[in-house]
């Protein structure tokens, strides 16, 4: 696997490759990216990943000093899995001056739900997913459903900027016991690891209410967010949605068997977990 921080360097080495499948990360790489990768393999060749932990996505009290970085044993699993090349650019690779041009999504998608809670955040990944893109040049490039809004947002621009990049989703990598997996489950103790199963618990709840005929999404929402409370949780958001917009249902909509998704961000101690579930 050749490790390239240059990004003339990158296109020298993928020049030519028409069928490049992209996987971008920011490292501390878990079972969940792995599988990214041999999804990648199956749309592409050759496989290509990137690390790069991406500060325009993080606000000014986020974690981005202490974000996880285990380069060398990242790039152990990546050799083993095949990768071709990892594009592993630091700061000044990827921004030699500053970032002043923006990609920012539409606000009736990229304000609400995560967009609500962490403003900014997602112009600071449109932007560098954008850069990433224009450096690869990928045919394909996958991203993990985990990060479902995030998802969409970049499968939008993607089709809006024309760019000649299909966007594939890959299923969330889930722990025996459902918990996502997720570089920041890292910073639970053993007894908020414990606990952590509850969020995606609560999820299948919440489904479980509306395929059984509720039709009041809110009052779905409140109690679940009251359970997660009593238990010591601080939820930012559990939200029942349409799957094609991410626009609240309907009980009209929700009782014509629209495609729906429930969302939830909860902090478990000092760690923020985020999940979701297709209903």
């Amino acid at each position: 696997m050749k490790i390239i921080s240059c990004i003339e360097e990158l296109r020298d080495q993928l020049r030519g490759q028409l069928r490049t499948a992209f996987v971008p990360t920011m490292g501390n790489l878990h079972e969940g990216h792995l599988s990214l990768m041999r999804l990648a393999r199956k749309h592409g060749d050759p496989v290509v990943a990137s690390i790069f932990v991406n500060r325009l996505q993080f606000g000014p009290n986020e974690d981005f000093d202490k974000y996880p970085r285990t380069f060398q044993a990242d790039v152990e699993k990546l050799e083993k899995e095949g990768v071709y090349v990892l594009f592993a650019p630091s700061e000044k690779d990827l921004y030699p001056e500053p970032q002043e041009y923006r990609v920012r999504p539409p606000d009736d998608l990229g304000n609400i739900l995560e967009g609500e809670f962490r403003p900014g955040f997602f112009t600071g990944v449109t932007t560098v997913v954008l850069k990433l893109f224009s450096c690869v040049q990928p045919k394909v490039a996958v991203f993990g459903k985990k990060d479902y809004q995030q998802l969409m947002i970049i499968r939008n621009m993607s089709k809006q900027f024309a760019l000649p990049t299909e966007i594939i989703a890959a299923e969330t990598w889930r722990a025996k016991d459902g918990l996502a997996l997720s570089s920041r489950n890292g910073y639970l103790s053993e007894a908020e690891r414990a606990e952590a199963p509850i969020l995606f618990q609560t999820l299948n709840q919440v489904a479980d209410q509306v395929r059984a005929g509720q039709l009041d999404p809110a009052s779905i929402e409140e109690a679940a967010m009251e359970k997660l409370v009593q238990r010591e949780w601080q939820p930012d958001y559990i939200s029942i949605r349409k799957r094609d917009n991410l626009q609240a249902p309907t009980a009209t909509e929700i009782a014509n068997g629209t495609a729906l998704v429930v969302l939830a961000a909860a902090k478990l101690g000092k760690t923020r977990l985020i999940d979701n579930l297709e209903i």
